[in-house]
């Protein structure tokens, strides 16, 4: 069982950047983690991936350098459960709106004394051929990051207590959702959704959270580091249409 390099990065007041991919090729996932991402998201909310796609991806991203991160569908603790046991070192959960929310993160994910996940010998742990169930669970507990998303109104109005909450390591804007929840769906020039994103950067950036985005562009990674994020990433997509038009533009003069 390794270290979680991301959250000693975080933990060290380093940033981090990683991709978010949806189309749940094991193929993919090894090529993108030789690129040099620090960490890479299997997008479950998204996307379609399940816990038997999560957990073959997750031994593709594991050959090389870069931290398996998984976005589970939503915020029940069977479904998380099924997502960590494959083994990835960390997980995103969408749509946390109160710090009720987020203890149930926390609790699903965490073992005796903070949570109470379901306890057994899977991939997670090595399927007991390593260590004992003592020893997988102080690991687990230490090692795994929790990232929850703050994407609605309600969950900006409650951010002081979500970032209460302990063992949470990132708060993660969704800018799109964020936005829709704001009535003014992908307009994120909007000055409500200014204004929101003005009051997440305050709160998580003095609080001992990281705060994390998602960005479309180096220079709109660049920007957000500079407001304090240190959990950046882009999707899949977004870095296949840049580097692509770069290289059609570049290559047909």
């Amino acid at each position: 069982m390794k270290a979680n390099a991301v959250k000693s990065k975080l933990r060290a007041g380093d940033a981090v950047y990683g991709c978010f991919v949806r189309h749940p090729a094991p193929g993919l996932f090894e090529v993108m983690s030789l690129q040099g991402w620090d960490f890479i998201v299997i997008d479950g909310e998204h996307g379609t991936a399940d816990p038997a796609d999560c957990e073959n991806i997750t031994r593709a991203i594991e050959l090389h350098d870069a931290t398996p991160i998984v976005r589970v569908t939503t915020n029940q603790r069977h479904i998380i459960l099924r997502y960590l046991d494959a083994g990835p070192l960390g997980l995103i959960v969408p749509w946390v709106s109160s710090r009720a929310d987020a203890e149930l993160v926390v609790e699903a994910v965490k073992y005796h004394p903070r949570g109470s996940r379901g306890l057994a010998f899977v991939r997670a742990g090595g399927y007991g051929q390593f260590c004992t169930l003592p020893e997988y669970i102080k690991w687990a507990n230490r090692e795994l990051l929790i990232t929850v998303q703050v994407e609605t109104v309600e969950a900006v109005d409650n951010l002081p207590d979500i970032v209460a909450v302990d063992e949470i390591d990132v708060v993660f804007i969704g800018p799109s959702d964020l936005s829709h929840s704001y009535g003014a769906p992908g307009n994120l020039e909007h000055p409500c959704v200014q204004k929101a994103l003005n009051r997440i950067v305050d709160v998580v950036t003095s609080s001992d959270k990281a705060l994390g985005i998602m960005v479309s562009n180096a220079t709109a990674a660049q920007e957000w580091r500079d407001r304090g994020a240190r959990f950046i990433a882009i999707g899949f997509e977004a870095l296949l249409r840049g580097a692509t038009r770069a290289y059609l533009d570049e290559a047909r003069g």
